[in-house]
Protein backbone atom coordinates (compact mmCIF):
# COMPACT_ATOMS: atom_id res chain seq x y z
CA UNK A 1 0.00 0.00 0.00
CA UNK A 2 2.85 2.57 0.78
CA UNK A 3 4.43 1.76 -2.33
CA UNK A 4 1.30 2.79 -4.53
CA UNK A 5 0.83 5.47 -2.14
CA UNK A 6 4.65 6.75 -2.87
CA UNK A 7 4.09 5.99 -6.87
CA UNK A 8 0.18 7.97 -6.94
CA UNK A 9 2.40 11.03 -5.57
CA UNK A 10 4.82 10.44 -7.86
CA UNK A 11 2.20 10.30 -10.89
CA UNK A 12 0.40 13.28 -9.39
CA UNK A 13 3.57 15.53 -9.48
CA UNK A 14 4.88 14.81 -12.30
CA UNK A 15 1.24 15.28 -13.92
CA UNK A 16 1.28 19.19 -12.07
CA UNK A 17 4.92 19.88 -13.36
CA UNK A 18 3.60 19.06 -17.22
CA UNK A 19 0.88 21.87 -16.75
CA UNK A 20 2.76 24.45 -15.24
CA UNK A 21 5.32 24.42 -17.75
CA UNK A 22 2.63 25.64 -20.24
CA UNK A 23 1.57 28.62 -17.89
CA UNK A 24 3.51 31.80 -16.80
CA UNK A 25 6.51 31.21 -14.19
CA UNK A 26 7.04 29.74 -11.29
CA UNK A 27 3.40 28.28 -12.89
CA UNK A 28 1.18 29.75 -10.67
CA UNK A 29 -3.06 30.28 -12.00
CA UNK A 30 -4.97 32.96 -10.83
CA UNK A 31 -8.73 33.45 -10.75
CA UNK A 32 -11.56 34.87 -9.03
CA UNK A 33 -13.70 32.82 -6.84
CA UNK A 34 -17.44 33.13 -7.61
CA UNK A 35 -18.34 33.74 -4.44
CA UNK A 36 -16.49 37.23 -5.19
CA UNK A 37 -19.53 37.93 -7.07
CA UNK A 38 -22.19 36.30 -4.79
CA UNK A 39 -24.54 38.72 -5.56
CA UNK A 40 -24.60 37.78 -9.09
CA UNK A 41 -25.67 34.39 -11.28
CA UNK A 42 -23.00 32.03 -12.35
CA UNK A 43 -23.51 32.56 -15.76
CA UNK A 44 -22.31 36.66 -15.01
CA UNK A 45 -19.33 35.76 -12.55
CA UNK A 46 -18.27 33.79 -15.84
CA UNK A 47 -18.70 36.66 -17.47
CA UNK A 48 -17.24 39.15 -15.04
CA UNK A 49 -14.23 36.65 -15.37
CA UNK A 50 -13.78 36.83 -18.92
CA UNK A 51 -14.30 40.66 -19.07
CA UNK A 52 -11.13 40.99 -16.57
CA UNK A 53 -9.39 38.80 -18.92
CA UNK A 54 -8.76 36.47 -16.86
CA UNK A 55 -9.05 32.38 -17.31
CA UNK A 56 -10.02 30.45 -14.04
CA UNK A 57 -12.88 30.71 -12.26
CA UNK A 58 -13.97 28.75 -8.70
CA UNK A 59 -17.50 28.42 -8.60
CA UNK A 60 -19.25 27.46 -5.33
CA UNK A 61 -22.78 25.40 -4.60
CA UNK A 62 -25.91 27.18 -4.43
CA UNK A 63 -25.19 29.55 -6.64
CA UNK A 64 -28.04 30.72 -8.95
CA UNK A 65 -27.30 29.48 -12.55
CA UNK A 66 -28.79 32.21 -14.73
CA UNK A 67 -31.59 34.93 -14.42
CA UNK A 68 -33.39 32.78 -16.95
CA UNK A 69 -33.71 30.16 -14.60
CA UNK A 70 -34.51 29.44 -10.82
CA UNK A 71 -32.06 26.12 -10.85
CA UNK A 72 -28.77 26.51 -8.72
CA UNK A 73 -25.33 24.74 -8.79
CA UNK A 74 -26.34 21.66 -7.16
CA UNK A 75 -26.14 18.00 -7.94
CA UNK A 76 -29.69 18.06 -9.03
CA UNK A 77 -29.27 20.03 -11.67
CA UNK A 78 -30.28 18.27 -15.18
CA UNK A 79 -28.12 17.75 -17.64
CA UNK A 80 -29.47 20.04 -20.50
CA UNK A 81 -28.76 23.11 -17.92
CA UNK A 82 -25.09 21.11 -17.09
CA UNK A 83 -24.75 21.76 -20.76
CA UNK A 84 -25.37 24.86 -20.61
CA UNK A 85 -23.03 25.73 -18.56
CA UNK A 86 -20.45 24.10 -20.44
CA UNK A 87 -21.11 26.03 -23.54
CA UNK A 88 -21.20 29.53 -21.27
CA UNK A 89 -17.48 28.43 -20.01
CA UNK A 90 -16.56 27.67 -23.79
CA UNK A 91 -17.51 30.71 -25.48
CA UNK A 92 -16.17 32.96 -22.94
CA UNK A 93 -13.09 30.76 -22.65
CA UNK A 94 -12.96 30.45 -18.42
CA UNK A 95 -12.16 27.35 -17.41
CA UNK A 96 -13.92 25.89 -14.16
CA UNK A 97 -10.92 24.10 -11.97
CA UNK A 98 -13.26 23.63 -8.88
CA UNK A 99 -16.38 23.93 -6.70
CA UNK A 100 -16.69 24.70 -3.04
CA UNK A 101 -19.10 22.16 -1.41
CA UNK A 102 -19.65 22.93 2.17
CA UNK A 103 -20.08 19.25 2.89
CA UNK A 104 -19.53 15.92 1.36
CA UNK A 105 -21.37 12.96 2.62
CA UNK A 106 -19.53 9.97 4.21
CA UNK A 107 -22.07 7.74 2.87
CA UNK A 108 -21.30 5.89 -0.76
CA UNK A 109 -24.32 7.35 -2.06
CA UNK A 110 -24.41 10.54 -1.06
CA UNK A 111 -20.79 10.93 -2.17
CA UNK A 112 -20.96 9.37 -5.36
CA UNK A 113 -24.01 11.85 -5.99
CA UNK A 114 -21.19 14.62 -5.38
CA UNK A 115 -18.45 13.12 -7.81
CA UNK A 116 -21.48 12.91 -10.49
CA UNK A 117 -21.97 16.69 -9.89
CA UNK A 118 -18.44 17.03 -9.89
CA UNK A 119 -17.67 15.25 -12.95
CA UNK A 120 -20.35 16.82 -15.10
CA UNK A 121 -19.26 19.73 -14.64
CA UNK A 122 -15.57 19.36 -15.58
CA UNK A 123 -13.50 20.45 -12.29
CA UNK A 124 -10.04 19.40 -11.83
CA UNK A 125 -10.82 19.21 -7.78
CA UNK A 126 -13.77 19.92 -4.77
CA UNK A 127 -13.40 22.65 -2.11
CA UNK A 128 -14.73 21.18 1.17
CA UNK A 129 -14.96 21.03 4.70
CA UNK A 130 -16.16 17.02 5.22
CA UNK A 131 -15.97 15.25 8.69
CA UNK A 132 -12.59 13.52 8.93
CA UNK A 133 -14.46 10.17 9.41
CA UNK A 134 -15.86 10.83 5.69
CA UNK A 135 -12.32 11.06 4.24
CA UNK A 136 -11.92 7.33 3.62
CA UNK A 137 -14.94 7.20 1.45
CA UNK A 138 -14.11 10.01 0.10
CA UNK A 139 -10.50 9.24 -1.24
CA UNK A 140 -11.87 5.74 -2.29
CA UNK A 141 -14.26 8.23 -5.03
CA UNK A 142 -10.98 10.38 -5.53
CA UNK A 143 -9.25 8.11 -7.01
CA UNK A 144 -12.16 6.59 -8.91
CA UNK A 145 -13.06 10.06 -10.51
CA UNK A 146 -9.57 11.67 -10.60
CA UNK A 147 -10.34 14.66 -8.23
CA UNK A 148 -8.86 16.11 -6.14
CA UNK A 149 -10.40 17.25 -2.57
CA UNK A 150 -8.88 20.04 -0.78
CA UNK A 151 -10.07 20.95 2.74
CA UNK A 152 -11.09 24.62 3.61
CA UNK A 153 -10.56 26.65 6.90
CA UNK A 154 -13.12 29.25 8.15
CA UNK A 155 -11.64 31.39 11.19
CA UNK A 156 -11.70 29.25 14.70
CA UNK A 157 -14.87 28.28 16.04
CA UNK A 158 -16.59 27.83 12.85
CA UNK A 159 -14.37 24.97 11.47
CA UNK A 160 -12.77 22.07 12.87
CA UNK A 161 -9.98 22.69 10.19
CA UNK A 162 -9.59 26.04 11.55
CA UNK A 163 -5.49 25.73 12.02
CA UNK A 164 -3.55 23.37 9.63
CA UNK A 165 -2.36 21.30 12.41
CA UNK A 166 -5.95 19.72 11.76
CA UNK A 167 -5.96 19.24 8.62
CA UNK A 168 -2.75 17.88 8.02
CA UNK A 169 -3.94 14.98 11.28
CA UNK A 170 -7.11 14.62 9.02
CA UNK A 171 -4.83 14.21 5.95
CA UNK A 172 -2.48 11.60 7.91
CA UNK A 173 -2.03 8.64 5.71
CA UNK A 174 -3.93 9.73 2.80
CA UNK A 175 -2.54 10.27 -0.75
CA UNK A 176 -1.91 13.51 -2.90
CA UNK A 177 -5.51 13.49 -3.64
CA UNK A 178 -6.16 14.89 -0.39
CA UNK A 179 -4.74 18.08 0.82
CA UNK A 180 -5.65 21.64 1.73
CA UNK A 181 -7.79 24.76 0.58
CA UNK A 182 -5.79 27.24 2.59
CA UNK A 183 -7.77 30.59 2.94
CA UNK A 184 -5.23 33.31 4.27
CA UNK A 185 -8.36 35.45 5.57
CA UNK A 186 -9.79 33.15 7.53
CA UNK A 187 -6.27 32.27 8.79
CA UNK A 188 -5.85 35.68 9.74
CA UNK A 189 -9.27 35.99 11.35
CA UNK A 190 -7.76 33.43 13.83
CA UNK A 191 -4.71 35.14 14.68
CA UNK A 192 -2.11 33.08 12.58
CA UNK A 193 0.17 34.22 9.96
CA UNK A 194 -0.68 32.96 6.25
CA UNK A 195 3.38 32.16 5.73
CA UNK A 196 4.09 30.44 8.61
CA UNK A 197 0.85 28.71 8.02
CA UNK A 198 1.80 27.55 4.31
CA UNK A 199 5.15 26.09 5.95
CA UNK A 200 3.44 24.15 8.53
CA UNK A 201 1.45 22.79 5.63
CA UNK A 202 4.25 22.18 2.96
CA UNK A 203 3.04 20.16 0.01
CA UNK A 204 -0.12 19.20 1.99
CA UNK A 205 -1.22 22.96 0.55
CA UNK A 206 -2.67 22.41 -3.25
CA UNK A 207 -4.84 25.53 -3.35
CA UNK A 208 -5.41 28.88 -2.03
CA UNK A 209 -8.33 31.24 -0.97
CA UNK A 210 -6.35 34.54 -1.49
CA UNK A 211 -7.70 37.62 0.71
CA UNK A 212 -5.90 40.72 1.87
CA UNK A 213 -7.53 41.92 5.09
CA UNK A 214 -7.21 45.52 6.65
CA UNK A 215 -6.64 46.28 10.72
CA UNK A 216 -10.52 46.13 10.89
CA UNK A 217 -10.57 42.99 8.87
CA UNK A 218 -11.88 44.11 5.56
CA UNK A 219 -11.26 42.86 2.64
CA UNK A 220 -8.33 45.06 0.70
CA UNK A 221 -6.56 45.03 -2.78
CA UNK A 222 -3.44 42.50 -2.33
CA UNK A 223 -0.49 44.06 -0.93
CA UNK A 224 -2.20 46.46 0.84
CA UNK A 225 -3.26 45.18 3.72
CA UNK A 226 -1.88 43.33 6.46
CA UNK A 227 -1.71 39.68 5.53
CA UNK A 228 1.74 39.81 4.51
CA UNK A 229 0.42 38.66 0.96
CA UNK A 230 4.19 39.32 -0.67
CA UNK A 231 5.95 37.40 1.42
CA UNK A 232 3.24 34.86 0.94
CA UNK A 233 4.06 34.29 -2.27
CA UNK A 234 7.85 34.09 -1.47
CA UNK A 235 7.42 31.50 1.10
CA UNK A 236 5.29 29.47 -1.96
CA UNK A 237 8.28 30.02 -4.27
CA UNK A 238 11.13 28.75 -1.61
CA UNK A 239 9.11 25.85 -1.06
CA UNK A 240 8.58 24.89 -4.69
CA UNK A 241 4.50 24.73 -4.25
CA UNK A 242 1.88 25.51 -6.67
CA UNK A 243 -0.83 25.59 -5.96
CA UNK A 244 -3.44 24.40 -8.15
CA UNK A 245 -5.21 28.02 -7.90
CA UNK A 246 -4.51 31.35 -6.42
CA UNK A 247 -8.32 32.20 -5.86
CA UNK A 248 -9.14 35.91 -5.36
CA UNK A 249 -11.63 35.75 -2.63
CA UNK A 250 -13.12 39.47 -2.16
CA UNK A 251 -15.35 39.96 0.34
CA UNK A 252 -16.29 43.73 0.22
CA UNK A 253 -18.12 45.95 -2.36
CA UNK A 254 -19.74 42.70 -3.52
CA UNK A 255 -22.17 44.56 -6.01
CA UNK A 256 -19.22 46.27 -7.91
CA UNK A 257 -15.84 45.23 -6.84
CA UNK A 258 -13.85 44.48 -10.10
CA UNK A 259 -11.13 47.01 -9.92
CA UNK A 260 -9.92 46.11 -7.01
CA UNK A 261 -9.89 42.21 -8.16
CA UNK A 262 -7.89 43.89 -10.99
CA UNK A 263 -5.82 45.33 -8.34
CA UNK A 264 -5.34 41.89 -7.12
CA UNK A 265 -4.79 40.20 -10.16
CA UNK A 266 -1.88 43.10 -11.24
CA UNK A 267 -0.34 42.35 -7.64
CA UNK A 268 0.07 38.32 -8.53
CA UNK A 269 1.84 39.19 -11.74
CA UNK A 270 3.70 41.91 -10.36
CA UNK A 271 5.27 39.29 -7.37
CA UNK A 272 5.41 36.43 -10.55
CA UNK A 273 7.47 38.43 -12.07
CA UNK A 274 9.72 38.95 -9.55
CA UNK A 275 10.05 35.27 -8.45
CA UNK A 276 10.64 34.46 -12.56
CA UNK A 277 13.82 36.82 -12.43
CA UNK A 278 16.94 35.34 -11.96
CA UNK A 279 17.88 36.95 -9.14
CA UNK A 280 14.95 35.79 -7.08
CA UNK A 281 15.92 31.78 -7.96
Amino acid sequence: MKTRTSFCWLITLLACSTAIRAEEPPGWRVGPTAWSFQKFTFFEAVEKTASLGMKYLEAFQGQRVSHESDRKLDPDLPDAVLAQIRAKLDAANVKLTSIYVGDIPGDEAGCRRTFEFARKLGVEFIVSEPAPEALATIEEFCEEYRINVFLHNHPQGKSRYWHPREVLKACEGRGPRIGACGDTGHWLRSGLNPSEMVQLLGHRLRSLHVKDLDEAMHDVPWGTGRGGIAELFRTLHRLRLKPALFGIEYETKWEDNLAEIVQCRKFFEQQVRRLAAPAAK
